[in-house]
């Protein structure tokens, strides 16, 4: 299929804007997907500016799509046309190591293939996002979505939704545990409601007074300001988890002293070096751990799917017209957002 209407950045000043791309012919077991929704990460905009210096261009970002069947291949069986389905941030790994038999292809050995700005193992060719019309994409990496869920609010969970459900079911979160939550957007709204769900005792951490009232709405229990010296000393050693969903450099030092014995801060942030250093003896003398994760494999990411749709779970979202999407970088930049933007993609020809 050529032609296909995108929105993509040209360079790394450019903006985003309209971009006729290619997309392949149908392999044996591909999915042709029209896209309906594409939520906006912070990704996104850290590769349209090349922040990382990794950005091939153009790039179309996009990584959170949520899109109805137009054809399969011959070899698919578990869809079928008319089908609501999704797509999140890998599009393909080697299917061969440990960590793809074991169904964690985030960690594929030989890496991942993302969704966008990666390159197709197959052809060589690069791999463009949701910030277009249709996506074509193996069923291995296609998750159902279940009706019950909100096809708009339910974009945001194949990146933030699943960055958050997978390392709490991975420690084995439930009611036995205190959760602490660090940050209040959109990863941190996540996991406070999935932390809830899960049925553990929350706590959002915050900087911000204004959103203690927010963060109850959202499910927390507690709130803590974590730039009051009084009320992190009143929580010291209470946590079994922490989640710090802060994708900056900061001191993580206050949360290990929020932390039992045995706990566990879990960094789900984009990683930069930790800043201040660690106290090696917060960890030392109390068994403490840092750990980190990273979104999910496919068999966890459609677990998400449907226990979100049992709990009813979905982000809290803004609707975008496609023509707007640079201004609402801006305001992601300035956290101006509740708490993920998705695009509406009947925009696109506007």
């Amino acid at each position: 299929m050529s032609d296909v209407r995108a929105y993509a950045a040209q360079s790394s000043t450019s903006g985003v804007a309209p971009f006729a791309i290619d997309r392949r012919e149908l392999r044996p077991d591909d999915v042709d997907i029209a896209i309906e929704f594409c939520g906006i990460c912070h990704t996104d905009i850290h590769f349209v500016n090349n922040d990382w210096g990794a950005t091939v261009y153009p790039v179309v970002p996009g990584h959170e799509i949520i899109g109805r069947v137009r054809a399969v291949g011959d070899q698919v069986s578990g869809f079928n046309v008319g089908d609501r389905v999704g797509v999140g941030c890998l599009v393909d790994s080697c299917r061969d190591c440990d960590s793809c038999h074991d169904g964690l292809e985030q960690y594929c050995e030989n890496g991942m293939v993302t969704t966008y700005n990666g390159e197709d193992r197959h052809d060589g060719t690069p791999t463009f996002g949701g910030y277009s019309e249709r996506i074509v994409v193996s069923d291995r990496f296609v998750l159902k979505v279940p009706d019950a869920l909100d096809p708009a609010a339910a974009a945001p969970l194949l990146c933030a939704g699943i960055t958050t459900y997978s390392p709490l079911k991975h420690f084995g979160v439930d009611k036995s545990h205190r959760v602490g939550v660090v940050g209040m957007g959109g990863l941190g709204h996540m996991g406070v409601k999935f932390a809830r769900a899960l049925g553990a005792e929350v706590t959002l951490f915050t900087r911000s007074e204004s959103k203690v009232n927010e963060a109850k709405r959202q499910g927390a229990h507690h709130v803590v300001i974590s730039t009051d010296e009084a009320q992190m000393k009143a929580v010291a050693g209470q946590f079994d988890y922490i989640l710090d969903t802060v994708p900056v450099a900061h001191d993580v030092n206050p949360y290990l002293a929020a932390l039992k014995r045995d706990g566990t801060l879990i960094m789900v942030g984009m990683p930069e070096p930790i800043n201040p250093p660690v106290d090696g003896g917060a960890l030392i003398f109390a068994r403490r751990r840092i750990a980190g994760s990273l979104i999910g494999g496919l068999p966890e990411t459609q677990e998400m799917l449907d226990f979100c749709a049992e709990h009813d779970i979905v982000c809290d979202i803004e609707m975008l017209d496609i023509g707007n999407i640079n201004e609402a970088y801006e305001r992601m930049k300035k956290g101006d957002v509740r708490y993920r933007f998705v695009i509406d993609m009947a925009t696109l020809g506007n």
